[in-house]
Parts: C-alpha cells; sequence; structure tokens
C-alpha cells in the first residue's frame, strides 16, 4: 500500500460569474459581493464578474466536497440581497462587453494595458485544482508527464457552449479564448526545476508576463502553494463534477509519481499533438469522440471516460475514492455533459432558461454528494460566531461537517442552559465515582471532561490502527534488540548514542528473558491538521495512562447526554477491557495492577482499570519476591500491570520492610512474574530515538512507515542544534525523556525571554533536547462558558501486544488543550472528550 499516496491533499480554487437576477446577463458587481464575504476565502480576479472562492487542502473528497459547498453557499446568499446570481460554468450566454471592466487593481490595469482586447475578453471562469506534491523538483517533472491527461478532464468540465449570444459548436469554447494567451497551453520539456524557473525568468524579463502567476501552462507548479496545479477545465456548475475533476486529477499525479520513482517514461507526446487533443475535447465534451492519446484513434467520449477510470482504479483505491469517483464518473457520463443540459434548456427557453439552469445547479449540489448531506445547510445558534479554520467539526461558515450535525442539532435542542446542566450532573456523577487526579501535590481536582464528544470516522480510524499496530512492533523489536544484540547499532541504523546515552536505559531490561513481550501497553500519541492528515506524535512504551480515563468519558458522557450517544454507532469500550486483559493476565496464573497508591494522581484510573479487569490492586508493600516469583497475600502474582515508575518500584519496600528489588529482578530474570510494561522501555519512547522510528520500521519489518511524523531536529548534533537556536522562535522544543509535556517550549508561542532561556539550556546540554517542526493541529468545538469553542486536540490510541500479536484497543482518549495553548496534558491544564470511534 501507497502510504505516501494516501496522504496527499487536494484543494480546489473556483471561479463564479456574477449575473444579475432580472436580465440574467454578467454584471461588473463583484467588488460589492466580496465586501460581504471573508477575504481569506474569496478573493477578486482580473474582470470585476468573477468571485474567486479557495478552498482548503483535504485528504479525503468527501471533506473537500463539504468546503466547496459551504463556499457556494457563502457566494450564494450574500449575492442575492444585491439581486445578483452566481454561476459556475466557464462562460455565461450574454454579456454586454461595454459595460464590464477589469478590476481595479495594478496588476490587472497592467494586464489590460499590455493584453487589450485579449484581456477585455476574458469574460471567462474556471476551476484549478492543487494535488500536494511538496517537493519541487517532482512537481516540475509530474507535471510535464500529464499531457496525455488534460482532454478528458477538460471534456468532464466543458460548459461554455455559448459566448457572446451565439452558440459556438463547442463544449468549451472557454478553451479557445483562454488559449490565445502567450504562455497557456501544453507544459514544455524541462530537465529540473531550475530549467523551469529560468524560463519563467526570461518570460518575466522579455515583457510577456509580468509575474510567475501568468505563467499558464496546461499543468504547472503552483507559484504560490507547494502543489501541481491543473488549469485546464471549464468552472463546473455542478460540484459533484469539481468534486470528480479532483479525485481523477489526484490520481493522476500519484501515478505518474509513482512511475517517475520506477524509472518509467512517460507517454510521448508531442505538444502540437496535446494540442490538437484538447481542441478535440473542447470540441466535442462528453457527446461526440475524444482522441485516445496512445493509440492516436478516435474513440466515443464515454468508452474513453471508462478506459481512463480502470487506468487509474489502483490509484483511487489506494486514496479511498474508486466507489465516489466512478459514480460521479458515471452520473457526469450520464448526463452528457455541462453543455448539452445547456443547449436542452435553451431548445427549452432560449439563453434566460440556460442562464437559470446554471444558477440553479451552481445553488443546488444533487445526486452522490446530496445524498451525503453536503448540499444542506445547516446554521446552529450553538455556534454562533464559531471561528474554525482547521476544525473537525465545523466548516467556515459555521455549519456542522457530516455527522456532527446531528450533534449540533441534538445541542440546539438542548440549549446553553441545558448544557449547563447536564455539566452539573456530570460533575455531581464524577464526584461520587471519585473520578479526580492531582498535579504535583496540589489539592484533587475533577478530571475534565467536555460535553461535546469527537467523532472518528471509520475510514480514519482503519488505517490508523494498521499504522499503530506497525508502529508499536517495530518498537517491540527495537526494545529486544536494544536489550540483547543490538543488531540496529551494528548495521547503522541508530547510532551508538541512541542507546548508550538513552535516559529510559535500565540494567533490569536485560533481566527480561528472549522472546518475552516488553511492550504490554503502548499509548500512542497522534495528531490531526485541518486537511486531515494524522501523524505521531509521541510513543509512550513506559507507563502510558489514560485507558481508564478513556472507559470513563465513555460512560459519563453516556449518562448525562444519553440522547447523544444513541445517535450513531461507535465501538464498544467494554471490549477494550475485555482485550487489555487477554493482553496482561497470563493463563496460568494470576495478574495484579500495581500503584504507588492513593496519592498517585491517576489513582481513580488504576482502581477502575483493576475493577475492570477483575485483579487486585496491589502497591509495592504488598507483595513479596524472590527467584521463585512474586506473592501477594500467599498468592503466586504471576503477571503485573505496572502503573508506577520503575525506579519506585525497585526502590520499594516489600511486604517483609526489605527493598523488594532484589527478589524482583530474581524474579524477573527466571521468568517467574511478567512485568507490564517491561523495565528499560524507556529506551523506546525516548524523543530523540522518534527520529528513527521510520527507519526502524523498515530495518526490522521491511515495511514502509503507514504514519507519518514530525521532521525532528536532534541537538546532540552540531549543525542541527545550530539551526534549532536560530530558528527556535519556529520550533517546538523537548527535553529527550520528558513526559506529560514538562520543559516543552513551544517557539511561536514563546516570549524573547523564555526562548532565550531556553538556548541557555541547550547550548548547556544539547543531548538532552530535540525540535521539531510544529504542528498546526486541528480544533474542535468544546462548551466553555454557554458558548462552543474552537479548542486544539490530540488522540492518545492504545495497542496491546500479547504473544498471539498485536491490536489496537476499540477505545481512545481526545486531549484537549486550554485555550491559546498547544499543549493538551491534563498536567498543563488541558482536558479531555469522549471519543467515538464510529463503525460506519
Amino acid at each position: 500500500m501507497d502510504a505516501q499516496a494516501e496522504e496527499t491533499a487536494v484543494g480546489v480554487e473556483e471561479e463564479f460569474h456574477t449575473v444579475d437576477l432580472e436580465t440574467r446577463r454578467l454584471r461588473p458587481r463583484a467588488d460589492r459581493l466580496l465586501r460581504r464575504l471573508p477575504g481569506e476565502r474569496f478573493g477578486e480576479e482580473l474582470q470585476r464578474s468573477v468571485v474567486e472562492t479557495n478552498s482548503r487542502p483535504y485528504l479525503k473528497l468527501v471533506d473537500l466536497a463539504e468546503d466547496l459547498t459551504a463556499l457556494r453557499r457563502g457566494v450564494v446568499t450574500e449575492a442575492e440581497p444585491l439581486g445578483l446570481g452566481v454561476v459556475a460554468a466557464g462562460t455565461v450566454p450574454e454579456a454586454d462587453l461595454d459595460a464590464l471592466d477589469v478590476t481595479p487593481d495594478p496588476r490587472y490595469e497592467h494586464m489590460l494595458g499590455e493584453y487589450q482586447a485579449l484581456a477585455r475578453e476574458q469574460l471567462i471562469c474556471g476551476a484549478q485544482v492543487h494535488v500536494e506534491v511538496a517537493d519541487r523538483e517532482r512537481a516540475v517533472a509530474v507535471a510535464q508527464r500529464l499531457a496525455h491527461r488534460m482532454p478528458v478532464l477538460l471534456a468532464l468540465s466543458a460548459s461554455s457552449p455559448y459566448w457572446r449570444g451565439d452558440d459556438t459548436g463547442y463544449a468549451s469554447y472557454r478553451t479557445l479564448l483562454w488559449s490565445r494567451w502567450p504562455t497557456a497551453g501544453p507544459v514544455g520539456s524541462f530537465a529540473s526545476a531550475a530549467e523551469y524557473d529560468a524560463l519563467l525568468e526570461d518570460l518575466q524579463r522579455s515583457g510577456v508576463i509580468s509575474d510567475p502567476g501568468m505563467l499558464y501552462f496546461d499543468v504547472r507548479p503552483s507559484a504560490h502553494v507547494p502543489t501541481v496545479e491543473l488549469r485546464v477545465c471549464d468552472a463546473c456548475p455542478r460540484v459533484e463534477d469539481v468534486v470528480l475533476l479532483a479525485g481523477l486529477f489526484r490520481a493522476m499525479v500519484a501515478e505518474e509519481l509513482a512511475a517517475l520513482d520506477a524509472g518509467r517514461p512517460p507517454v510521448p507526446i508531442r505538444p502540437e499533438l496535446a494540442r490538437a487533443l484538447n481542441w478535440r475535447a473542447a470540441r466535442s465534451g462528453l457527446e461526440g469522440e475524444l482522441v485516445d492519446p496512445v493509440e492516436r484513434t478516435p474513440v466515443p467520449a464515454p468508452v474513453h471516460v471508462r478506459r481512463v477510470l480502470d487506468e487509474l482504479r489502483p490509484a483511487l483505491e489506494r486514496f479511498g475514492d474508486w466507489e465516489l469517483v466512478a459514480e460521479l464518473a458515471g452520473a457526469a457520463v450520464e448526463s452528457g455533459g455541462s453543455a448539452a443540459r445547456q443547449r436542452a434548456a435553451f431548445n427549452g427557453g432560449g439563453f434566460r432558461r440556460v442562464v437559470d439552469l446554471l444558477l440553479d445547479e451552481t445553488r443546488e449540489q444533487t445526486g452522490s454528494l446530496a445524498g451525503a448531506g453536503f448540499g444542506r445547510p445547516r446554521v446552529e445558534s450553538m455556534l454562533a460566531g464559531y471561528a474554525a479554520e482547521d476544525d473537525e467539526a465545523v466548516l467556515f461558515d459555521g455549519t456542522a461537517r457530516g455527522p456532527y450535525g446531528l450533534l449540533m442539532d441534538a445541542f440546539d435542542r438542548i440549549g446553553a442552559d441545558g448544557l449547563r446542566e447536564r455539566e452539573r450532573e456530570r460533575d455531581a456523577v464524577q464526584r461520587r465515582l471519585g473520578m479526580t487526579f492531582q498535579v504535583d501535590g496540589d489539592e484533587e481536582r475533577l478530571f475534565p471532561v467536555d460535553v461535546v464528544p469527537r467523532l472518528v470516522a471509520a475510514d480514519d480510524w482503519a488505517p490508523l490502527r494498521a499504522g499503530l499496530v506497525q508502529r508499536v512492533r517495530a518498537l517491540e523489536a527495537f526494545l529486544r534488540d536494544a536489550y540483547g544484540k543490538r543488531a540496529a547499532v551494528a548495521d547503522g541504523i541508530v547510532p551508538a548514542w541512541v542507546l548508550d546515552d538513552a535516559p529510559g536505559l535500565r540494567a533490569e531490561g536485560s533481566l527480561v528473558p528472549a522472546g518475552a513481550v516488553r511492550c504490554a501497553v503502548a499509548g500512542v500519541d497522534l495528531v490531526r491538521d485541518g486537511a486531515g492528515h494524522w501523524s505521531v506524535l509521541e510513543d509512550n512504551l513506559r507507563v502510558p495512562s489514560g485507558i481508564g480515563y478513556a472507559l470513563a468519558n465513555r460512560r459519563l458522557i453516556a449518562r448525562v447526554l444519553p440522547e447523544l450517544t444513541r445517535a450513531l454507532p461507535s465501538a464498544s469500550a467494554t471490549r477494550a477491557i475485555g482485550a487489555l486483559r487477554a493482553a496482561l493476565a497470563p493463563e496460568d496464573g494470576g495478574a495484579a495492577l500495581l500503584t504507588s497508591g492513593p496519592d498517585d494522581s491517576a489513582y481513580f484510573e488504576h482502581r477502575l482499570l483493576a475493577d475492570e479487569m477483575g485483579v487486585p490492586l496491589l502497591t509495592p508493600d504488598a507483595l513479596r519476591a524472590d527467584a521463585d516469583g512474586v506473592h501477594a497475600d500467599g498468592r503466586r502474582v504471576a503477571a503485573i500491570y505496572r502503573r508506577i515508575a520503575e525506579d519506585e518500584l525497585f526502590g520499594a519496600d516489600g511486604a517483609d520492610g526489605r527493598p523488594i528489588g532484589p527478589g524482583l529482578r530474581a524474579a524477573l530474570e527466571s521468568g517467574a512474574v511478567r512485568l507490564a510494561n517491561a523495565p528499560g522501555n524507556g529506551v523506546g519512547d525516548d524523543k530523540a530515538l522518534y527520529a528513527f522510528v521510520p527507519a526502524l520500521i523498515r530495518y526490522y519489518l521491511d515495511e514502509e512507515p503507514l504514519l507519518g511524523g514530525v521532521r525532528t531536529y536532534l541537538c546532540r548534533d552540531a549543525e542541527q542544534c545550530a539551526r534549532v537556536l536560530d530558528e527556535i522562535a519556529d520550533l517546538v522544543v523537548k527535553p529527550v525523556d520528558g513526559q506529560g509535556g514538562l520543559g516543552v517550549l513551544v517557539g511561536p508561542d514563546a516570549s524573547p525571554a523564555e526562548l532565550d532561556e531556553a538556548r541557555d539550556r541547550i547550548r548547556a546540554e544539547p543531548a538532552r533536547w530535540i525540535a521539531q517542526d510544529p504542528v498546526t493541529l486541528s480544533t474542535h468545538p468544546t462548551f466553555e462558558d454557554g458558548r462552543l469553542r474552537p479548542r486544539a486536540l490530540d488522540l492518545r490510541a492504545f495497542v496491546v501486544q500479547s504473544p498471539a500479536g498485536a491490536d489496537v484497543l476499540p477505545l481512545a482518549l481526545s486531549r484537549v488543550a486550554p485555550e491559546g495553548s498547544r499543549v493538551v496534558n491534563s498536567t498543563r491544564g488541558g482536558g479531555s472528550k469522549d471519543t467515538w470511534l464510529l463503525r460506519s
């Protein structure tokens, strides 16, 4: 499976005509409309009759569809009070050229002065698709390999048969108008990004273009974002067709990147032929014939579309797009395309009927996407004024995304006062349960649980499970190797200092019998960005907490908000306890959960898990240990679920008042007792080791990593340390052995004095520190002070291992950062959410 392909985001820029609702002709009022819209998502274009919208990049086409729909909803809603209609199409049938002019902007005024009639007649709209390709060399290389794919995309988008009151005979007359620009058309051949940029400089030096954005190739590396950009398509009245183009183009880019990496040559096609094939597509659209780019023979357009779909199916399946894209393509072909629908409308009522059709199709989403709920506006009073740019639950216009509509509808019915009452009930239940925690000797406080649950979609959770299991299997192999042959060091996979200088290295780790599972419970912290990328932030292999709190959160929300928990099917939390017990409890002896006692900050969790698993909750002073085994109250304890730090455990006194360490070490070495997790696991979750985990996955498992990570800089490396010291204001600095968010400095949020202190600490002990690029954490609605407010959050998932294998518990803990912070740990003022792992 191509993990890189699955992590490629796609975004869209759409252009819309503004038309007079009385005359149905173009009207240059985009400037007035734009004053009513947020500037970061809506912008001006060359002509004053055009508005541009900019989607966010997304991994999932369904998320992109929601965003595009919200953008359309926003521009249509604000246009109508001005007497304007909004049309997404390559052209509008009628326009009074004398009444139109370019946007009063120096760039556009220069274009008018230089290009004259060419600029004045650009009364056209397109849809541009951006596919994430961060490396510019690869972006330039792949752009050249896609010329043979352009005709099918152009045909699917063709929506401009009419121009200045005439039927042009073309499905996309916009293509002919657009092709008159001096830099429009198929991209040429370039040996490197430097050669491409040299051409760009030459064109600017010549005065033919004035800026990089005027390089209008059919496909190009974007001038302003790290993407490959498709520019050949007409604007599409139906949002479904825009989503179709986005899915197809992303698959095409992925297909060619894979071919590039494999050393396969591109489909040979001269620029002259590529231009001719595009002309054929513009002429015929989906009603006539396209040209097979390999055979060079005419093919009925529906046949060619199906061939392209079949060729792209492997890439579409890797993205999870196959079923949706195939359905959307079938619907597009069946309709004959926008040009055919417009001509049918003209036959039924002239140009006014054509514009009515375009207005309706732009405003209303139908077909597959409407069935998923993307066309229905949902405006909730609880979300009034909600500022959401990277939110998992709310679109930029304050409407709920996907299944969150059900929750927001319920919250609207309950109301702010009702939710405050539910919060009081929550607190009362927590007090009865003793659901508290402590921080650094402070008084006990209720464990913070927000009443708004988080939803993790099934198609997110399935690949996460696979990636989490893979990661923990590799870390388990590393732990065995670290306390065994150290083959990874001998083979140069990790440097020796990763082991020798690891703060978590313990002599007791060498006592664990060969073949024993060292990491029975792992807590892996994941973060998600606005596009839907999931990344691993940290691995916790020592005594990870959170399972009990996740279980308690589920039961708590089910108790105080039963109408929510009935709304959507989610994974069984009870099954998680069974899986945990199966991983920890041996078949041939007793098990126990070991805690330091009621003063432990997570004692509530220890008590809850012991009760749920049906095992005794013990403190070290209840144990007797020697080489024959460990006993408590006269019963043998064959497996200990350790929820106490290893140094505290081995230094504690046992039931006989003497240090338990010697006897426990003997029992561990003889195999008479199993410690879960094993001592010495800290060498596997050292922050410095994080940088090497992808290499460990390849080394031990011979697999490519399924989960991405965060770029990490090791301060013990002089060159990397110099970079960290220089760029510390833009980085996150962490101690290599840190836990609970302690010692973390978030550079973008730090004061100059805090940055200077961090630099001094790094210079004094560089080996103790790492730095990472900051991650834009997604946000989620959190109920505070009677309103829903966006707060950053992460996700702690739990992987359990036994001799039978590894699995991910169907239970996860979302941790929420306080206002203005990116640190989610509860010891630093953060909270938590009930997390629903949706089954479908």
